[in-house]
């Protein structure tokens, strides 16, 4: 199975997976990147995996839907372009002869879902949308920190080789903020080292691991005791994890 980031916008990517002849794709902003992809690789579109309902993430079902020979999947409780198949939380899917599960992570939206793979040897496959971005998480638009928090914290818990397959590449700024919330992690600095040449190449920094996320990402370190500190520093109210979630995804909203 071949995966690849295919770029959109001005820093969005859009996942394909193919078997040579089968493709599906991940939160489909734009259709012109997936249709250049199928047309020059000789690609069928056997199905469009969504999971949330911002534009950059729909924007090109329905200019897909007449190279589609199969579903659109997507979040039960958002607005996805009709007709699709809804999903809830625990459903499971079967995606180019692989399996996957549905997952509830609210907090970047409401009924934001992700799609983790299950059954797979090594390196299973995680589509995360804008919950959980490399060294980071999304913005809070429509949920509360204790969601996103208890979002976080299910992803984190899949197999440490688990890869990190989000819509942003973020990678850099991310891991400077996190540099600013430890600068004790020399971690962050190693992997800031590493995506600085893959994007010195034009190349992305994703996917990510959960392993290595667990050890750079602020937001997944809420019970720290650095972040707990840095949290406090910047006006958490206490040093609970939700609340150091909260002080530091307002910490973020501000960081240049």
């Amino acid at each position: 199975m071949n995966l690849f980031a295919l770029p959109a916008f001005a820093d969005n990517y859009i996942w394909m997976l193919h078997d040579g002849t089968q493709a599906v794709v991940v939160d489909p902003g734009d259709a012109a990147p997936v249709v250049q992809a199928l047309q020059s690789q000789g690609l069928q579109l056997a199905g469009i995996l969504v999971t949330h309902h911002h534009a950059d993430h729909v924007g090109g079902v329905d200019e897909l839907r007449p190279l589609l020979h199969g579903p659109v999947w997507g979040p039960a409780g958002e607005r996805i372009p009709q007709p699709f198949e809804p999903l809830n939380d625990g459903d499971g899917i079967e995606v180019l002869g692989l399996r996957f599960r549905v997952l509830d992570v609210p907090g970047h939206t409401a009924g934001h879902v992700a799609y983790a793979q299950e059954g797979a040897a090594t390196a299973p496959l995680l589509f995360c949308g804008d919950t959980l971005f490399s060294a980071g998480c999304g913005r809070l638009f429509e949920g509360t920190p204790a969601q996103m928090l208890a979002s976080l914290s299910r992803l984190a818990a899949l197999p440490d080789d688990t890869r990190v397959c989000c819509t942003h590449e973020y990678t850099l700024s991310n891991l400077r903020f996190a540099a600013a919330v430890e600068p004790g992690n020399a971690a962050i600095e190693a992997h800031a080292a590493r995506c600085r040449a893959l994007r010195a190449q034009g190349l992305p920094t994703l996917p990510s691991r959960i392993g290595l996320e667990r050890r750079i990402n602020p937001f997944l370190r809420c019970a720290e005791p650095a972040v707990v500190a840095a949290a406090r520093a910047q006006g958490a109210g206490g040093g609970d994890p939700v609340a150091v979630l909260a002080a530091l995804r307002e910490w973020k909203n501000r960081y240049r």
